[in-house]
C-alpha cells in the first residue's frame, strides 16, 4: 500500500523536469511516501558555505544532533539538489538506484559532522527599534579584528534583486579588536542568597516530572557540596561531597514523582528515595530508596534549582523537565517521615528547621521566585523556564492558572532555554536626529565573513515625517526567529511541498543550539517552544536569507524608495508600546508580508486607527492568526500558546492554554472572537510552498468606490502572474473574505486568485470531518481575495491577501500591474480627500 514501483520511471523523469510541481496524481502519491522519511534518518542536502554548492546529507536527529555527509562534487542549485535527495530516497525505498540519462552516480561515503558550518563574527543589538536623536548598542562575537560600517538598507534580496545599501556616515565606522562573547542557554533558579544553604545537616524535597532523564547529569537542586540529581542512566542521586549514591530503577519519562534527600551530620547517614505519584503493578512500580554514610559537605555559599555549580561559579547539570514545590530543611528526615514519603508521597512539615520552601505559583508572571517560609530567601528564574505549567496536583478541575494557582505550580526547565545572550557592549550608535525613518544595518566584516545585524530608526516619540507608516511586523519576526523547523519538522516536506534543503545559516543554527529557538520548535525535550527574545544574534532574520518575513519585508521599503513615496517605518514592538497613539498621525498605515503573531493591544490600536478615520493597507498574507504577549518587565521577548487548532509545528498541553505573562488565554485569535477578517477585511484561507499564482479582476473592481486602484490596469489584464516568490503574486500564504467572520457587509472582493497547485490546503481550523477535497484543484474555498472598504470618519482598508504580493513589486523594473495597483492605492489613501 505504501510501497513505490521501481519500474515507474515515468514517474522519476517527471519529477525531475519539473521538482517544485506542478505534479501529476501518482507522482504526488510517491513524493508524499518519500516525505516519510523520519528526521532522525532523513536524506536531504546541505550547504555549509552561503551560495556553495549543495551536499546529499543525512540528518541524524534535532538541533546539536550530527549531520552525516556524503563526499562528492555536490550540486550547483537547488533543483539539482533536489533531484539528488529524490534519487537517494527512492534507491532506500525501493532498493534500486536510479540513474537516468547518464546520471553520474550518487556518493556513497558518508562522514558524521558537528562542524559543517562556521561564522568570525556574529551580533546584536539592544534595540531593534530606535528613534532619531537616540543610541543603539551593538553587541558581537568575533573571531579577530572586524570592521564596522552603518547602512541604511534598501534592500536584502540577495539572489532575486540584488542586496542595496548606502553607508551612513559616522565615527562608529572603523575597525574594533575581535573577541569571543560566550552564550550560556539553558534555564534554572538562582536563589539571592547563598549564604544560608551552607548547611551540615539537610533536607531536600521536590515534585519532579523528567522529561529527558537520561540525558547526562542533570541537578534537581542543591549547593555548594551537596546536590540532588539524576545520573546519566536516569537514576535519582544524592551527591555530598565526593560520595555520590543513587537508587536502583530509572525514573519514567514524563511521570510525576516525590523525591527527597537527607543527610544527618551526626550519624553520617545519608539517605535518597523517590516515589512515584502514579501507581503501576509491580513490574512497573519504580519506588526506591538508597542509603551511604558520608562526611558533612564542606561550607560553601549559593543554591540553585534545575542547574549546578561547577569550578567557580559555573552553571553545570541543567535539568529538563518540571519541578513543583522545591523545600530546603535544615535537618535530615526520620525514619518514620522516610516511609511516609515512600509509603504515601507525604511531605513532611520541618517548623523551625525549615530553609526555604518555594512556592512557583506565586508572581507567575515575573522572573521572581517566592519562598514562602519566614525568612523569605526568595529567587529569581534564569534564561525564562516555561511557567504556568500543570502542577503534580493538577486535576483537571480548572484550565486557567489564574482561577487556581495552586493546581500550577511547576515550572518546565529546558537546556536550551535562552532569552539574552547577555554579551558586553562593543560600541554605541548615536543615531543623527535628522536621520531618515527607515530600515538600517550594522554591517560587521571579519576576514571574509560578514554579518549584518539589522534595526530600525522611527521618528522621535510622538512625531511623524510622512504620511504613510510601513509597520513591520517584528512579533512575527521573533515567533520566526533561529527557527530549526526547516530540518525538524517531521511534516515540514509535505507542507512545504519539497524535500529538506538546509541552508548555510539552517545549519549553522542546527549545528550550535545555544542560540535558542523560535516558536515553531520543540524543545530538546520535546516540548513546544513558548518563548521568543530578540536579544540574540536572530540569524534568519537578517538581509541575504531566505525570503520569509524581514528578507520579504525588504521588497517593500525597495519599492517604495523605487517610486520615490515618503515613508515611515515603525514596528509591533512600538505598537505594543504605545498603542493606538503611535498611529494616529498617520494617514496611512501598510503592513508588511506576514503580520501573523499580534497582541490584544496592537488589534485594539489597529481597529481603533480605522475607526477614526486612518486607512489601513494589509499587504501580506496568513495575518492577525496567533495571540502573542509581550513580558510586563523584560524588554524583547514575547510569548505563545499554540492552543485549539490552527496550523502549527506543535500542540500546547491541555491545560496550559493561557499565558504565564498576561494571564490570557493563548491560541488563535478566530477562537476567541476576533477573527482576521475583523482587522483587514479577509483571513488565512490555505497556504501551499510550490507555485504561486496570478490575481483576475472581479465586477466589483469596475465600482466606481473602487476604480482608483486599477487605473491603467486592463479589464482582462492578470495581475501578477509574475514575482519573485513561486512565479506569482498570489500565493504561500493566502487569505479570503468571509462575512461570517467579520469582513464587512460593504466590503467588495476587486481581485481573485484561484488557480492554485494541488500543494495548497484549506485551512484545518475550518474542517469539522477528515476528507480529501481540501486542495486547490478541488477546493472552492483555496481562493486569495483581494478587497477593499471604507471605514469610518473617511477612512478605507485595502487587502492584498497574498505573502507573495510583495515579491511582485519589482518586476520589469518596477513597471509592471502589481507596482501600478499599490502605488495607485497608496496615492490614494495618502490623499486626505475622505473616502
Amino acid at each position: 500500500m505504501h510501497k513505490i514501483d521501481a519500474s515507474r520511471l515515468d514517474l522519476a523523469r517527471q519529477f525531475r523536469d519539473q521538482p517544485f510541481g506542478p505534479h501529476g496524481t501518482e507522482l504526488q502519491k510517491v513524493l508524499k511516501i518519500l516525505r516519510w522519511d523520519p528526521i532522525d534518518d532523513r536524506l536531504v542536502a546541505v550547504q555549509p558555505q552561503r551560495g556553495g554548492r549543495w551536499q546529499l546529507a543525512r540528518s541524524t536527529g534535532r538541533k546539536g544532533s550530527p549531520i552525516e555527509v556524503f563526499e562528492g562534487p555536490g550540486f550547483a542549485t537547488p533543483v539539482e539538489a533536489q533531484w539528488a535527495i529524490f534519487r537517494a530516497r527512492w534507491q532506500r525505498h525501493t532498493g534500486q538506484p536510479l540513474q537516468l540519462d547518464g546520471d553520474a552516480p550518487l556518493p556513497t561515503q558518508g562522514r558524521m559532522a558537528t562542524d559543517l558550518s562556521r561564522r568570525a563574527v556574529l551580533g546584536y543589538a539592544d534595540l531593534f527599534s530606535v528613534e532619531a536623536g537616540k543610541p543603539i548598542a551593538f553587541k558581537v562575537s568575533a573571531e579577530a579584528s572586524y570592521r564596522v560600517s552603518i547602512e541604511r538598507l534598501r534592500c536584502g534580496d540577495e539572489a532575486g534583486i540584488g542586496m542595496k545599501t548606502t553607508p551612513v556616515e559616522t565615527p562608529v565606522n572603523r575597525e574594533y579588536p575581535g573577541r569571543r562573547q560566550a552564550v550560556a542557554c539553558g534555564s534554572y533558579v538562582e536563589i539571592d542568597d547563598g549564604k544560608p544553604f551552607a548547611l551540615k545537616s539537610f533536607t531536600l524535597l521536590a515534585h519532579i516530572w523528567p522529561t529527558l532523564p537520561k540525558r547526562g547529569r542533570q541537578v534537581v537542586m542543591g549547593g555548594r557540596g551537596y546536590m540532588l540529581f539524576l545520573d546519566g542512566e536516569g537514576r535519582l542521586s544524592l551527591q555530598i561531597g565526593v560520595k555520590t549514591v543513587a537508587v536502583g530503577p530509572a525514573v519514567l519519562e514524563r511521570h510525576w514523582y516525590l523525591v527527597a534527600a537527607s543527610f544527618d551530620a551526626t550519624s553520617r547517614e545519608a539517605w535518597v528515595g523517590q516515589r512515584p505519584l502514579v501507581a503501576y503493578a509491580v513490574p512497573g512500580d519504580t519506588t526506591a530508596e538508597a542509603m551511604m554514610q558520608a562526611e558533612a559537605p564542606s561550607a560553601g555559599e549559593g543554591f540553585r534549582i534545575a542547574a549546578g555549580f561547577g569550578s567557580g561559579s559555573v552553571v553545570d547539570g541543567l535539568y529538563n523537565g518540571k519541578i513543583d514545590g522545591p523545600v530546603v530543611a535544615a535537618r535530615a528526615l526520620s525514619a518514620v517521615e522516610r516511609g511516609a514519603v515512600l509509603t504515601a508521597a507525604t511531605v513532611p512539615g520541618f517548623g523551625a528547621a525549615l530553609v526555604a520552601a518555594w512556592d512557583f505559583s506565586r508572581e507567575m508572571s515575573s522572573t521572581r521566585i517566592v519562598d514562602t517560609s519566614p525568612a523569605a530567601r526568595h529567587g529569581r528564574t534564569v534564561n525564562l523556564p516555561t511557567r504556568a505549567m500543570k502542577g503534580h496536583n493538577w486535576d483537571a478541575t480548572e484550565y486557567n492558572w489564574q482561577h487556581r494557582p495552586e493546581h500550577y505550580g511547576a515550572i518546565h526547565f529546558h537546556d536550551d532555554d535562552l532569552y539574552d545572550c547577555g554579551w558586553d557592549t562593543d560600541f554605541t550608535f548615536e543615531v543623527p536626529a535628522d536621520l531618515a525613518s527607515g530600515l538600517y544595518c550594522a554591517h560587521l566584516t571579519c576576514g571574509t565573513d560578514e554579518d549584518y545585524v539589522p534595526f530600525v530608526v522611527r521618528p522621535p516619540r510622538g512625531t511623524v515625517r510622512a504620511p504613510l507608516a510601513l509597520i513591520l511586523p517584528t512579533a512575527s519576526y521573533w515567533a520566526y526567529g533561529n527557527t530549526h523547523h526547516h530540518l525538524e519538522w517531521c511534516e515540514g516536506e509535505n507542507v512545504r511541498g519539497v524535500f529538506t534543503t538546509v541552508d548555510a545559516t539552517t545549519l549553522f543554527l542546527h549545528e550550535h543550539p545555544e542560540y535558542g529557538c523560535s516558536m515553531y520548535d520543540h524543545h530538546g525535550d520535546g516540548s513546544g517552544v513558548c518563548y521568543a527574545s530578540r536579544l540574540r544574534p536572530v540569524l534568519n532574520m537578517r538581509p541575504r536569507e531566505r525570503l520569509w518575513q524581514f528578507p520579504a519585508d525588504t521588497h517593500i521599503t525597495d519599492w517604495l524608495e523605487a517610486r520615490g513615496i515618503a515613508y515611515d517605518v515603525i514596528t509591533e514592538d512600538d505598537l505594543e508600546a504605545e498603542g493606538e497613539a503611535l498611529l494616529s498621525s498617520y494617514r496611512c498605515v501598510m503592513t508588511g508580508t506576514h503580520p501573523e503573531y499580534p497582541s490584544k493591544r496592537m488589534l485594539d490600536a489597529f481597529a481603533s486607527f480605522q475607526s477614526n478615520g486612518g486607512r489601513f493597507i494589509y499587504l501580506g498574507g496568513n495575518g492577525f492568526y496567533w495571540r502573542t504577549s509581550y513580558h510586563p518587565e523584560l524588554p524583547g521577548v514575547i510569548e505563545m500558546r499554540r492552543a485549539e487548532d490552527g496550523i502549527r509545528s506543535w500542540a500546547a498541553e491541555g491545560g496550559e492554554y493561557y499565558h504565564s505573562f498576561t494571564g490570557e488565554l493563548g491560541g488563535m485569535w478566530r477562537r476567541m472572537g476576533r477573527a482576521p477578517q475583523s482587522v483587514a477585511g479577509v483571513g488565512m484561507t490555505a497556504q501551499g510552498f510550490d507555485l504561486s499564482t496570478h490575481y483576475e479582476r472581479t465586477p466589483a473592481s469596475f465600482d466606481p468606490r473602487a476604480a482608483f486602484a486599477f487605473a491603467g490596469i486592463g479589464k482582462d489584464e492578470r495581475i501578477g502572474a509574475f514575482g519573485l516568490i513561486g512565479g506569482g503574486a498570489a500565493g504561500w500564504e493566502i487569505d479570503r473574505a468571509d462575512a461570517r467572520l467579520g469582513t464587512p457587509p460593504h466590503a467588495l472582493v476587486v481581485a481573485e486568485a484561484t488557480d492554485f497547485t494541488a500543494s495548497y490546503h484549506w485551512m484545518k481550523e475550518e474542517l469539522t470531518h477528515t476528507h480529501s477535497a481540501i486542495t486547490g484543484e478541488t477546493c472552492p474555498l483555496v481562493r486569495c481575495d483581494m478587497i477593499f472598504y471604507e471605514t469610518p470618519k473617511g477612512g478605507a482598508v485595502f487587502s492584498t491577501s497574498s505573502i507573495a504580493w510583495a515579491g511582485a513589486l519589482a518586476h520589469n523594473g518596477y513597471d509592471n500591474n502589481v507596482s501600478r495597483l499599490t502605488e495607485n492605492v497608496i496615492r490614494r489613501f495618502t490623499d486626505p480627500t475622505p473616502f
